[in-house]
């Protein structure tokens, strides 16, 4: 907002949004009330840079036209928490534009955003009102003109939400059409013909049994970890209360079709792909570590029948398969921390061990039991546990899929999203966002334990080099 602001009017305003329809509430999801939890209270923040300064009239009645078709982005949390109530939004209450001399910024663009982003990461959302907000610097940096930093509380939704949202709201900037969206349907896994019914039902009980064993491991796993199997305490892992302290966030571009080729090369999916990429990283960037190192990362796994980017009615759609809201789960993800000579080791490592987590019913069945946990022994334990989970290991991994196009919100053609997530016990947090031919690598730490997110940015960029040169010298590619 600008000009000055009249502390009484707002007073005012609060106490008539706090009396009306405060009853008539829509419960939050289990997994919205994880996210409201002391040391687990979760904001998504997303750094979009943009080829053009921005205007932010524009942005202004883009967002009047747009807010209100949108339940979550219009309700605010009822005062105990429980329920969400539709409002009344300002608009101006939800933009701030901040006002910076270019000059006296001179070539130190890229500084000034990331100050700016982790003074962010220590202010709270305002719980009177929608939980989220939009902040527009017109700052220039190395690979945008203009950045626009977008905070919305993690109970709203989950990233493949906002990425619809986003996409309902943009145009592909080739023709004026709404924003592509890759929505893939998950594989199915079909036999040849010439297997006899008897070896498919043979291979159907062999695979069933693995199934239950695997739930059955994993679920012991995870309860280790949240009762006493904590990760080795490495120069990437949090102190306590570390979900409290400033985190610092830099993001890298990498081409999205070197990606594609090692992936065909080793025949493996993108996801697996990265998770080789980032073991390679964290392995060098732990050279100098001594003695054995147990880290674990949470990858997260998108719960919905298709994976992708749905289209936003599709999601908002009463007893929809892909709903909007906090439809995710993670795995635990052993990373394996040594210096490997051969760089495809880290690959074919990352993808047995994914193959095996994938199968498993343990990422559906934590899901579902959140709320069994919450209404059996309370939110308070509930949230103990999540946290334990969380403290005890070192890391989030997050593979998202963005527009395949390049896109623009009312004219503003976006360069790069940037993704990531802060509020919880980890320092450092890595998230993948495949957009317009690139894959955008987020990364979020705590500066008190990793001084420099920019070196594992190196790290990840130069193991991808290191991986794509190995392939390259035997002619795999």
């Amino acid at each position: 907002g600008s000009g000055n602001i009249d502390v009484g009017v707002i007073k005012e305003k609060r106490k008539e949004t706090m009396s009306t329809g405060e009853e008539d509430g829509e419960p939050l999801s289990p997994m919205a009330r994880v996210f409201q939890l002391p040391g687990n209270d979760c904001c998504i923040i997303t750094v979009i840079g943009c080829k053009t300064k921005i205007n932010a009239d524009v942005i202004r009645s883009g967002l009047n036209q747009n807010v209100f078709k949108h339940p979550r982005f219009s309700s605010k949390l009822s005062r105990d928490g429980l329920s969400w109530i539709k409002t009344q939004v300002n608009i101006e209450d939800h933009i701030f534009v901040a006002d910076k001399d270019q000059n006296e910024i001179a070539e130190d663009g890229e500084l000034f955003v990331e100050d700016y982003v982790s003074r962010l990461t220590m202010i709270p959302l305002d719980k009177s009102r929608p939980l989220w907000d939009i902040h527009i610097l017109n700052v220039k940096t190395s690979d945008a003109d203009a950045v626009c930093v977008i905070r919305s509380h993690h109970s709203l939704g989950d990233g493949t939400s906002l990425m619809s949202l986003l996409a309902a709201c943009t145009q592909t900037t080739s023709h004026r059409d709404k924003a592509t969206i890759p929505a893939l349907k998950r594989r199915k896994r079909v036999y040849k013909d010439k297997v006899s019914w008897f070896v498919r039902l043979i291979l159907a009980i062999f695979s069933s049994v693995r199934l239950i064993w695997n739930t059955f491991v994993d679920l012991v796993l995870l309860l280790a970890i949240a009762v006493f199997l904590k990760d080795t305490k490495t120069p990437l892992k949090g102190d306590v209360g570390v979900e409290s302290s400033p985190k610092k966030l830099c993001h890298r571009t990498v081409s999205l079709d070197d990606l594609r080729v090692i992936k065909e090369a080793m025949s493996m999916t993108i996801n697996d792909v990265l998770l080789g990429v980032t073991q390679a990283a964290l392995s060098r960037y732990l050279n100098n570590f001594p003695g054995k190192i147990r880290l674990t990362a949470g990858v997260f796994v998108n719960l919905r029948p298709d994976k992708g980017i749905q289209p936003l009615a599709d999601m908002m759609a009463k007893n929809s398969k892909c709903r909007w809201g906090n439809y995710f789960s993670s795995i635990s993800f052993p990373i394996s921390i040594c210096l490997e000579a051969d760089p495809l080791v880290y690959l074919s490592k990352a993808k047995s061990a994914m193959d095996r987590r994938k199968h498993s019913l343990l990422p559906a069945l934590a899901f579902s039991s959140t709320e069994f946990i919450f209404n059996t022994f309370g939110a308070k334990l509930g949230g103990t546990l999540l946290k334990r989970l969380v403290s005890n290991t070192t890391t989030f991994i997050s593979n998202m899929i963005g527009p395949t196009d390049e896109i623009s919100f009312h004219g503003h053609p976006i360069v790069y999203i940037a993704p990531s997530v802060y509020g919880h016990a980890h320092a450092l947090t890595i998230h993948f966002l495949s957009y317009a031919e690139k894959m955008v690598i987020s990364i979020a730490v705590d500066p008190n334990v990793i001084p420099s997110p920019h070196q594992l940015c190196d790290e990840i960029e130069d193991s991808l080099k290191a991986i794509k040169a190995a392939l390259l010298e035997r002619g795999l590619l």
